[in-house]
């Protein structure tokens, strides 16, 4: 397959790079040999192959989301080093 050189300057814009002229020649015959390599999968006949998502055969193990608080507050603002009005206090930032 064939990459014009301006879709190369294209994509260089996109990515916000800046190429010679020279890159730009040598990227748009190497983006053209990975879009040809990768348009050959298009000749496999698939029809016969199982999706593949798992190898493994593990599972994801699900669970309910529970709020179980380890701490209470009070030893949790007591692990502060500054509080106000059972508030955390921290320095201004500006």
């Amino acid at each position: 397959m064939s990459v014009s050189l301006d879709e190369v300057r294209h994509l260089a814009a996109l990515s916000e790079i800046q190429l010679s002229d020279s890159e730009l020649e040598s990227l748009a015959t190497d983006i053209g040999n990975i879009v040809g390599y990768i348009n050959q999968l298009d000749e496999l006949d698939t029809d016969q192959v199982e999706p593949t998502f798992q190898l493994t055969g593990l599972q994801n193990v699900w669970r309910d989301d529970k709020i179980e608080p380890q701490l209470s507050r009070e030893k949790l603002l007591n692990l502060a080093p500054d509080t106000e009005n059972n508030q955390v206090k921290v320095p201004k930032v500006l």
